[in-house]
């Protein structure tokens, strides 16, 4: 009697492992899928447009749990994309060629798994300081204390550019690397002189010293901005103009672009659903921040540095 009860209880048992192995074989497409997007600091842009993604993605695509997370932005969201912390990032363009190529911050590092969603909209480079600063050109930047982004940034590397553009270095001036946040409270507390931004007017931190400060923004020189153009190509002229944060005048300055970009472990399938989610809802995007309403479907595959994910280009081409 015994050993039948047992013989019972190993044929339920092989049963039983048959249908869960069967059901986890079946999870990608009935069970959860989860997401992680990378963004940047909480007082960027990159963080309130990731978080109206991934609202979207979870109210449009059957089964998704899509999350942002707050990072230290585009180096940092290329990394973990590299490393398979996340599975879609929102990125500079010039930040994703360098890391495709293996130049730059990436010299030697090159990343081969990054595939393209959608661009998204233009990231405009702010220089920021305070009227009472009394500095009013990047050259007069020289021997002052600025904050030129957090470590690895998309930010920094361009704040490092554009000085250069005018012949300065770290060595001319006593750079702080600190995130907008940070940046826009040393600016307030007189903790340094300048700040580099570098995301999509207007811009919460920028608007926050605004509110309590009368600031200045920065133009650089046509000329200086054709050479800059020059050397660095994804670069694009751009006029911040007169009153976003309560300026007389209309600001010159360049842009570069923010896309999504995504792991190639994500299916084509996929690529195609988030891309559908994202572009046919594109309104409730937009109003995640003002700089999401330059987003388009026309625009999405222009200035993209690296290759599609078939899925989400196949969505644009129909």
């Amino acid at each position: 009697m015994k050993m039948k009860l047992l013989g019972k209880l190993s044929l339920l048992s092989l049963v039983l492992v048959s249908v869960i192995a069967l059901v986890a074989g079946c999870g990608g497409d009935s069970g959860k899928r989860f997401l992680n997007i990378a963004t940047g600091g909480t007082a960027g842009t990159y963080y309130p447009i990731g978080g109206a993604m991934a609202e979207l993605l979870n109210q449009n695509i059957t089964g998704m749990n899509a999350s942002a997370q707050s990072t230290g932005a585009t180096v940092a969201n290329i990394n973990m994309l590299k490393d398979g912390q996340v599975e879609l990032a929102i990125v500079q363009n010039d930040i994703t060629y360098y890391a495709a190529n293996g130049t730059e911050m990436f010299e030697g590092k090159k990343v081969d798994n990054i595939r393209g969603i959608a661009a998204l909209y233009p990231e405009t480079c702010q220089v920021v300081t305070l009227e009472s600063k009394g500095i009013k050109t990047i050259a007069g930047l020289k021997g002052k204390r600025v904050a030129v982004g957090a470590m690895g940034s998309g930010a920094e590397a361009n704040a490092r550019q554009i000085l250069a553009a005018y012949g300065i270095t770290y060595d001319d001036i006593d750079e702080q690397f600190l995130s907008f946040s940070e940046a826009a409270s040393a600016l307030k507390d007189g903790n340094v002189d300048a700040a580099f931004v570098t995301a999509g007017y207007p811009t919460a931190a920028v608007q926050d010293i605004a509110s309590q400060n009368k600031v200045r923004l920065i133009s650089m020189e046509s000329g200086k901005i054709d050479e800059l153009i020059k050397k660095y190509p994804f670069y694009t002229k751009s006029t911040v103009p007169a009153g976003t944060y309560g300026m007389a005048a209309p600001v010159e300055t360049v842009s570069v672009m923010a896309i999504l970009v995504c792991s190639d472990k994500v299916n084509d399938a996929l690529g195609y659903d988030i891309a559908k989610a994202l572009f046919t809802h594109l309104d409730r995007l937009q109003a995640a921040h003002s700089a999401a309403k330059a987003i388009s479907k026309d625009g999405a595959t222009k200035g993209m540095p690296v290759q599609m994910n078939a899925g989400a280009e196949k969505f644009f081409k129909e």
